[in-house]
């Protein structure tokens, strides 16, 4: 049977991958399209960036992100005007991790749809007299929504699994910063392992589940359309 703290880390890993997606979906489109279509020349600085938690091990994102939030530099220091706890080790701080890490998840699917989006809609769509944010929910979103989607799982997906970032900003307070993962360390570090059995199961029948019903739904969108 879980345990009481085993439920209030499940309750606050959904709450982090909730609020992180949230955070990722109004972030990630604007930052996605601007990619896509911008000529500037600091859009493969920007590009490396966005991808850099990709290829970067997550101790050492953790890392920088831990002495960033430190009262000693300027984001810890600010962030101490109008608070009275620093970010590092707050569930804020893993908000703000998580949104970092799991940001080319969200950004790469869409950045790829926009660069594949047909222009002949939007072009037609302006000489309709169709103004920036009616293209964007007229034209753009109902094409792209399956990638939408994808991105949203993935983001949302990933910021379940994730361990090193997490471990290094949040530490392992129970209630605070103890997600799913920091939690199933610990259950085989004591060698508990029935209990990390359980939570292990878990997140493996959520994983399957979430893929299933995304790509169950991307089938029958696509018949649609084929059938339309």
């Amino acid at each position: 049977m879980l345990s009481t703290g085993d439920y209030q880390a499940i309750g606050l890993t959904l709450k982090l991958a909730s609020l992180t997606t949230l955070i990722l979906m109004l972030v990630g489109p604007p930052l996605a399209w601007w990619l896509a279509r911008s000529q500037a020349k600091i859009r493969p600085l920007i590009e490396s960036l966005v991808a850099l938690p990709l290829i970067l091990p997550p101790t050492v994102l953790g890392f920088y992100l831990l002495i960033a939030f430190s009262p000693e530099y300027f984001l810890g220091e600010w962030w101490l005007t109008f608070n009275d706890s620093s970010l590092a080790f707050s569930f804020t701080g893993l908000v703000i991790a998580s949104v970092i890490y799991s940001l080319p998840f969200v950004v790469q699917p869409l950045q790829s749809a926009f660069i594949n989006l047909d222009k002949s809609y939007l072009e037609v769509a302006l000489t309709m007299g169709y103004g920036k944010y009616e293209r964007l929910y007229k034209i753009i979103f109902p094409m792209l929504l399956p990638s939408f989607i994808i991105a949203s799982a993935l983001g949302f997906a990933h910021t379940i699994g994730e361990f090193g970032v997490v471990l290094m900003i949040g530490g392992n307070i129970p209630g605070e910063t103890q997600v799913l993962s920091i939690l199933l360390f610990d259950h085989v570090e004591s060698l508990q392992y029935g209990a990390a059995h359980q939570l292990s199961f878990i997140l493996l029948t959520f994983s399957i589940s979430l893929l299933v019903i995304i790509y169950g739904f991307l089938q029958k969108r696509q018949q649609r359309v084929l059938n339309a």
